[in-house]
């Protein structure tokens, strides 16, 4: 080893090691974030007399001549993002100046700061991004509410439904992911300005006020925990994925329907493509590459929680491996659920196809069991016995077969006639008959679909307009001093 060394040096050049600790590339996503965060942070300070009006005024108009320039002008020598910006700000000003944007923060509370306001705009872009995929599946529903199309279970045929309700069946689901954001974002919300490198500061702050500005709900409350955690970030990712696992299956269930096995449904060109050697392939790449992209949302969670596991508190560098995670669990979950709102708007539904699938694999058996215990007083697992008899006989049974099987297994007369029997094997009847809250029979489950679309819409308005009003006051107070 000694030989090794003396013939030259091991290990990265200088060049290496700066490129393995920059973040920059990666920073663009927290470039505006970092303006705002240094705005505010500049309005307190200011405000407090932490810093004069007049230095805090030529900080304020050198960030935002940075903010005009843009991250492409920014000085990429600098390892990240947040001490280029203060460069950019001193070769404006001075450092006499400018160097006073960084008293009373750290890069710790500022980068802990950026990667949640960053965040916010994902979350509450991923809610519309879903808000717009539950609209189409709401539309369709509605569409075809009365469509016949037998459930599968295993991937059998099991029970008549509608396409409306399995289609409604995903937008439930897509409801709770929605709630799930809305949770994440409420504890995304904190701001840890103010936490400094992780013990505060001496210098008279006030917390509350660039919360207040950031639009954040408060300030975070332990400057350990806020600079030390991005449990809020798992959270954030967590619930992406469950967004993603949703859409994983609602792709799976297009791709079975759009095949020729199955029949009822044919994507629309642009979300199709043919193969490059069997020209009347038409396969449904978009709903595919949706559900392949899970694995990224399911894996950016993984390495996340991955990274944080193990570090102790306060600031670590590893910390910094974190945030790309969260954007590719995003990016990924986002695009999903955009492209599949078109897939769903435009795909064509066939109904004679999906009403086909109830007319042979003996969908109304449960049905008839349940008629039999109704009409007749024996136990439902006599009656399942019976029709399990009945089915390993024939899958289009008659009254006569159901009564003779009876007395096979009971060793008794069943009193049931054709036209009961006839009613409980019609599929229309079985849907329509199936009226409990939530069945395919309830009427009122895509008035109820869309009352809970308009309050989600609500939600997301109410938190838009939050920001917005935090970004006026911001841009008042900025204005007062200026």
């Amino acid at each position: 080893m000694t030989d090794i060394l003396r013939r030259g040096r091991l290990g990265a050049t200088d060049d290496e090691v700066d490129e393995f600790l920059s973040s920059f590339g990666s920073d663009r996503r927290i470039f505006d974030a970092d303006i705002e965060v240094g705005r505010a942070h500049v309005v307190m300070l200011a405000e407090r007399g932490i810093v004069s009006d007049d230095d805090a005024a030529a900080i304020l108009g050198a960030l935002e001549e940075v903010r005009d320039d843009g991250f492409d002008a920014l000085d990429d020598s600098h390892e990240d993002v947040h001490p280029a910006i203060e460069a950019a700000v001193v070769e404006r000003v001075g450092e006499d100046v400018g160097g006073r944007l960084h008293t009373a923060r750290s890069r710790n509370d500022e980068v802990a700061t950026c990667i949640r306001v960053a965040l916010r705009d994902e979350l509450l872009g991923a809610m519309r991004d879903v808000l717009a995929l539950r609209s189409a599946l709401v539309e369709r529903a509605e569409e075809t509410d009365d469509w016949l199309v037998s459930g599968y279970t295993h991937l059998q045929r099991a029970q008549p439904t509608t396409v409306g309700h399995h289609l409604l069946s995903y937008e439930a689901a897509l409801e709770r992911d929605f709630g799930r954001l809305t949770d994440a974002y409420r504890r995304v919300n904190e701001s840890p300005l103010g936490s400094a490198a992780f013990a505060g500061t001496s210098f008279g702050i006030d917390r509350e006020r660039t919360a207040a500005l950031l639009g954040f709900d408060a300030p975070t409350r332990n400057s350990m925990d806020g600079v030390a955690s991005r449990g809020f970030a798992l959270e954030a990712v967590a619930a992406s994925l469950n967004v993603a696992v949703t859409l994983s299956r609602l792709c799976e269930d297009l791709v079975l329907w759009s095949s020729h096995e199955f029949g009822f449904v044919e994507f629309d060109d642009a979300y199709a493509s043919t193969s490059s050697i069997m020209p009347q392939k038409k396969n449904p790449d978009t709903a595919e590459l949706a559900r392949g992209k899970t694995a990224t949302v399911q894996g950016a969670l993984n390495g996340l929680a991955s990274n944080l596991k193990g570090l102790p508190a306060a600031y670590n560098r590893d910390l910094q491996e974190a945030t790309g995670h969260v954007w590719d669990g995003f990016d990924a979950a986002r695009g999903s659920a955009r492209v599949l709102a078109g897939v769903v708007e435009t795909a064509e539904f066939d109904r004679e196809a999906a009403r086909e699938t109830t007319e042979s694999g003996f969908v109304g058996a449960t049905e008839l069991a349940d008629t039999l215990v109704r009409e007749t007083g024996i136990a439902f697992r006599t009656a399942h016995h019976l029709v399990g008899a009945v089915a390993r006989e024939t899958e289009t049974p008659t009254a006569e077969d159901v009564r003779e099987t009876a007395r096979e297994v009971t060793g008794e007369e069943l009193g049931i006639d054709d036209e009961t029997v006839e009613r409980a094997l019609d599929p229309r009847g079985c849907v329509d008959s199936h009226d409990s809250y939530g069945a395919p029979g309830d009427d009122g489950l895509v008035s109820e679909a869309r009352d809970a679309l308009e309050r989600d819409m609500d939600t997301l308005n109410s938190l838009e307009e939050d920001l917005e009003l935090s970004e006026e006051r911001l841009d008042e107070a900025v204005e007062e001093i200026k």
